[in-house]
């Protein structure tokens, strides 16, 4: 039986597709279809050619269907997803979404602060499975969110308790981005520059010493986990 191709990439920026998502699916012999519901493009419906989506980070408040409500298709594309053992990824915001659809708190830190730049996380007892070992790991966010109920607590990091789980055999969710390559984290920081004033934040220059030093590591740890996750199921 021939495997399924297309992976549906829900995202929510203009960013050029050279992340590590759309690079391994490439190289993997997938095709990426990138999908932008806030621009009108809707993801469609979970079909039995869906080999897997990745709902990617953004600007828009996870919660707020009322102001975008995009954010209610997108919703139900990730419950499709889920229903039907679809790999689901979600990374940042699209963590979040996957959090509210199940059920969980979405929002800024009660404590205001953040994480931009490059942070170490480290693994529960039950996430070592996915990662054996801490590693440092991009960050640009100030909402966090809650495990849900039924989920795994897969990893934390000093400023925020919840940075990854999973949900079921194959639905994960990551507050951090190791998608984004050293070039795509210099965009960041041209583009995300109000990020830098937030409790939390590292500056310019400790976020170059530590995304030089430690990319590599994140690159070989994440391209090892979208093989594992987009793994044919046979």
């Amino acid at each position: 039986m021939a495997m399924k191709k297309r992976v549906i990439l829900v995202r929510h920026g203009d960013d050029p597709p050279d992340d590590r998502v759309h690079t391994y699916l490439v190289r993997s012999g997938f095709e990426p279809v990138v999908k932008k519901p806030f621009a009108g493009e809707a993801p469609g419906e979970v079909d039995d050619t869906v080999a897997g989506s990745v709902v990617y980070g953004g600007r828009f408040e996870a919660y707020a269907h009322d102001r975008f409500p995009f954010l209610k298709e997108e919703a139900r594309w990730i419950e499709g997803c889920m229903a039907r053992g679809v790999p689901l990824l979600g990374i940042c915001q699209g963590a979040q979404q996957i959090a509210h659809v199940l059920g969980a708190t979405v929002g800024p830190a009660e404590d205001g602060r953040g994480e931009f730049g490059c942070y170490r996380i480290e693994p529960t007892e039950a996430g070592r499975e996915i990662l054996p070992e801490p590693i440092h790991v991009g960050q640009a966010h100030f909402h966090t969110f809650g495990i849900p109920s039924g989920a795994t607590h897969l990893a934390s990091s000093a400023s925020f308790p919840n940075q990854a789980f999973s949900y079921g055999a194959s639905t994960y969710a990551l507050q951090f981005h190791p998608e984004v390559t050293i070039e795509g984290f210099r965009r960041w920081q041209a583009s995300l520059g109000a990020l830098y004033e937030i409790s939390g934040a590292q500056t310019r220059e400790e976020q170059d010493r530590l995304v030089y030093r430690h990319d590599a590591a994140q690159a070989a740890w994440f391209y090892g986990f979208l093989e594992k996750l987009f793994s044919p199921r046979n």
